[in-house]
């Protein structure tokens, strides 16, 4: 097959109309099924004329009286024919790499059941009303994952050698959206099971670890990755991380994405539970973001990699 070719009808089933907005960056009302404001397109004033059907995947001006689907926004954004226009949204949203990845979705094991979140969804995570005392931010387990002592201190990381459930494990504070103290996990550091030890109640469907900060070091571009120590290593790497804290992704975490950032990059551990997780993640995401993926070698994960070879992954993609 020419590389020229493109297919229309799987361009306009795997882009929606409310993703190709949000790459223009154009914002919107919602109402109901429909977002509505401003037109794009010929820039009037008006402030209700435009409106986006996303069940109908199609737009229409009642200024303007341009209307369609979204091969026809962004051949009138772009000043091009339909043609051109699907070669471009081909391009941005690697839309042979979409169907496949939709191929892979719900895969056994990677989702709660629907009362299970929607019972997640009902309560939110109550901030907590004190901080842990005496952390050590030099501990040599830190030091033996390459965390230096001003990363922990950042990150909040360290040995807890107090009393209660996280005595003698390295704690990690968890914020909401908002930076709200919302709870500690506690890995283990003696081979001790649980390896992860999080608080009787807490709901980690509900957060992304390290969202506040990503958010306002990066303009709009995160990577996402599994857990606590991948998200600090991709820091020191100098790129934008929050992790999942598992390789399952809620609806919660995937409107975080939505409403924080624009480009998302997949790097999830290389083993098999995380390459299904990254085909059911991707899938769902590029519905609404810019996203990529970055394989890890097969066995590790990306706290396990050297600095270098990080910046190289993620330089590949980031640019």
């Amino acid at each position: 097959m020419q590389a020229n070719w493109v297919d229309f009808r799987a361009i306009k089933q795997a882009v929606t109309i409310e993703q190709v907005l949000a790459r223009y960056g154009v914002k919107l009302k919602r109402s109901g099924k429909e977002l509505r404001g401003k037109c794009p397109i010929h820039q009037g004033e008006g402030t209700g004329t435009f409106h986006a059907s996303t069940e109908k995947n199609a737009f229409q001006c009642f200024s303007c009286g341009a209307k369609g689907n979204v091969l026809d926004f962004v051949a009138a954004m772009e000043h091009c024919s339909v043609r051109e226009a699907a070669v471009k949204l081909r391009d941005w949203f690697s839309v042979g790499g979409i169907l496949a990845a939709a191929a892979a979705r719900e895969q056994p094991g990677n989702q709660l059941a629907p009362e299970e979140e929607a019972g997640e969804r009902s309560e939110a995570n109550t901030p907590l009303g004190f901080t842990l005392k005496g952390i050590d931010y030099s501990h040599q387990y830190l030091s033996g994952r390459g965390i230096d002592r001003q990363t922990a201190e950042y990150f909040g990381v360290g040995f807890f050698p107090g009393k209660g459930s996280m005595a003698g494990r390295v704690v990690i504070p968890i914020e909401n959206e908002q930076g709200e103290l919302v709870a500690y996990a506690g890995r283990s550091i003696d081979g001790s099971e649980p390896k992860y030890k999080l608080p009787a109640g807490f709901k980690k469907r509900q957060v992304l670890y390290n969202l506040k900060r990503a958010a306002e070091e990066t303009e709009g571009l995160v990577v996402l990755v599994e857990g606590f120590f991948d998200c600090i290593r991709v820091s020191q790497a100098e790129y934008p991380a929050v992790a999942l804290m598992g390789c399952a992704i809620s609806e919660q975490q995937e409107q975080q994405l939505i409403a924080n950032f624009r480009q998302v990059v997949i790097m999830l551990d290389g083993d098999e539970a995380g390459r299904k997780a990254t085909a059911e993640i991707a899938s769902r995401l590029v519905r609404y973001l810019w996203v990529r993926v970055v394989e890890v070698t097969e066995g590790r994960q990306p706290d396990e990699l050297p600095l270098a070879e990080l910046r190289l992954l993620l330089g590949s993609v980031f640019g």
